[in-house]
C-alpha cells in the first residue's frame, strides 16, 4: 500500500499574494498612462497659447502705428489706460467683433488692430482659450503682456483664485501663458 506524500505546487494564499501583487502594478502603470496623457494634453495647450500669443505679437509688430489700439482694443475694467472717447470695455463678445474686414479692404492702423484683436480673440474661443493683454508686472517701461488662459483660468491680473497672476507671480493652479511684448 502507498502512503500519500506531501502536497506539492503552489497553495491558495501564494496565489492570492502573487494577484494582490500585480494588481497593484497594474494600477502604478494606470496611474502612470494617467499622468502621461495628463502631461501631453497640458503641453498641447502649451504650444495652442504660444501660438496664439506669438500670432498676436506678429500682428502688432506689423502695425507698429497702432500699438495703442491694440491696449485699447484689450481694454477691461482698467481706467488708467486712455482711449479714445465712446470706446466701450472689452469683454469676450466685444473682441470678436469688428468694424471692417481688412483682408477685403483697406485699413487704417486702428481698424486693423481692431480686426486683428477680433480674429485672434477667435481664434482662441475656437480652441476653448481667452487673450487678454494687460500692462506687465513690475516693469518700469510700460511694456504689455499677452496672456492666454485656458480651462477655468482667467486671462486677468487680480486676487481672484481663477486669475493668471496676482502681481508679479503666476497664480498656484493657473493654466495660462505670459508673452511680453511692445
Amino acid at each position: 500500500m502507498k502512503t500519500m506524500s506531501q502536497q506539492r505546487g503552489v497553495g491558495l494564499v501564494e496565489i492570492l499574494v502573487a494577484l494582490l501583487i500585480l494588481a497593484l502594478g497594474v494600477l502604478g502603470f494606470v496611474a502612470l498612462q494617467y499622468r502621461a496623457i495628463e502631461a501631453s494634453s497640458e503641453s498641447t495647450y502649451r504650444v495652442q497659447a504660444v501660438n496664439i500669443a506669438r500670432d498676436l505679437a506678429e500682428r502688432i509688430r506689423v502695425n507698429r502705428g497702432g500699438v495703442g489700439e491694440y491696449v485699447c482694443e484689450f481694454r477691461n475694467a482698467d481706467t488708467s489706460i486712455t482711449c479714445p472717447a465712446g470706446q466701450a470695455i472689452a469683454t469676450q463678445a466685444t473682441l470678436r467683433a469688428f468694424a471692417r474686414n481688412c483682408i477685403e479692404e483697406n485699413c487704417n492702423s486702428t481698424e486693423m488692430a481692431d480686426f486683428d484683436v477680433a480674429q485672434v480673440a477667435v481664434k482662441a474661443e475656437t480652441i476653448g482659450m481667452t487673450v487678454n493683454m494687460l500692462p506687465c508686472q513690475g516693469n518700469v517701461n510700460e511694456r504689455q503682456c499677452i496672456y492666454v488662459a485656458w480651462n477655468d483660468t482667467s486671462a486677468t491680473n487680480g486676487d481672484g483664485a481663477d486669475d493668471c497672476t496676482n502681481g508679479a507671480a503666476y497664480n498656484a493652479n493657473s493654466t495660462c501663458l505670459i508673452m511680453e511684448v511692445y
